[in-house]
């Protein structure tokens, strides 16, 4: 199985992969096991099925949900039968009360038709392609979960944003969508107990950090490319100080105990800590 590289953390290791990607995609494409998943994705949905056979093929499941970012949900086979059932009934609330981005897109391309799942040739392409996406963002991951939160922001911003929604809505979006909230949280140094908090107020706070740190007017300004970029590189930025902090944190911590030690003086403590290194 490929494993993408990606040599450092922080800035540096975001632009290399930035740079790479191409590459590095199509090498993960053509691994075997991804090539085999695709086949297997596209002749099953060759041909329609009910949603009992699409439920009942656990190989199917696994890649269908990998392409909408719901890796590892695969076993909730009740949960997924809801949202399927649900999705085709005009009148359900449930997808909306729901508010989950991924299982909503998810819902609306799969969308049974008389209990039947019928792909388009087309969408079936559409969704082999999102599973080859989704599946190296994983694999990134695997490697270096910040790189693969970067890598679902610069994906999915702009979906999420750019619909032309009231600017409550555009935030309400984000704050149900845990990567995107979780990488913006860290970007403009958000504490993630603000989570406790009214959502109301929540979104008030929220609202107010991005305008301000990104100095936009509107939530929808966040699709703009050169904002998608200095939002992850403030991400990365504000994750390598947080790591640095805690990492001096500790190391301050072990020097502490040391310098207490009976038998020890504070510098010589200190220079038996440092010779460990």
């Amino acid at each position: 199985m490929f494993q993408p590289v990606i040599p450092q953390s922080g800035i540096g290791g975001w632009r290399f992969l930035e740079a790479t990607y191409d590459r590095q995609l199509e090498s993960h494409s053509k691994s075997a096991q991804i090539r085999q998943d695709r086949e297997y994705l596209v002749e099953k949905f060759a041909k329609p099925m009910t949603v009992d056979e699409f439920l009942d093929d656990t190989r199917l499941v696994r890649v269908t949900m990998t392409a909408f970012d719901l890796g590892g949900e695969e076993w909730k086979k009740g949960f997924i039968r809801k949202v399927l059932t649900e999705v085709a009934d005009p009148d359900s609330t449930f997808l909306p009360r729901l508010n989950n981005p991924k299982y909503t897109e998810f819902a609306n391309a799969m969308l049974p038709l008389l209990g039947e799942i019928r792909l388009s040739e087309e969408k079936t392409v559409e969704l082999a392609d999102k599973f080859e996406l989704a599946s190296f963002e994983a694999a990134v991951g695997e490697v270096d979960d910040t790189m693969r939160l970067a890598l679902n922001y610069k994906s999915e911003i702009g979906s999420i944003v750019g619909s032309g929604a009231e600017e409550k809505t555009v935030m309400y979006r984000i704050l149900g969508d845990i990567p995107i909230r979780t990488m913006l949280e860290r970007a403009v140094n958000l504490p993630t107990d603000i989570r406790k908090l009214d959502v109301d107020k929540q979104a008030e706070i929220f609202t107010e950090k991005l305008k301000s740190a990104f100095g936009i007017t509107r939530l929808s300004d966040m699709a703009d490319p050169k904002i998608i970029d200095k939002a992850i590189l403030r991400y990365h930025a504000m994750e390598s100080i947080q790591q640095s902090v805690a990492s001096t944190s500790s190391a301050s911590a072990a020097l502490t105990l040391l310098s207490n030690a009976a038998g020890f003086g504070s510098q010589a403590s200190q220079n038996l800590f440092l010779s460990n290194f």
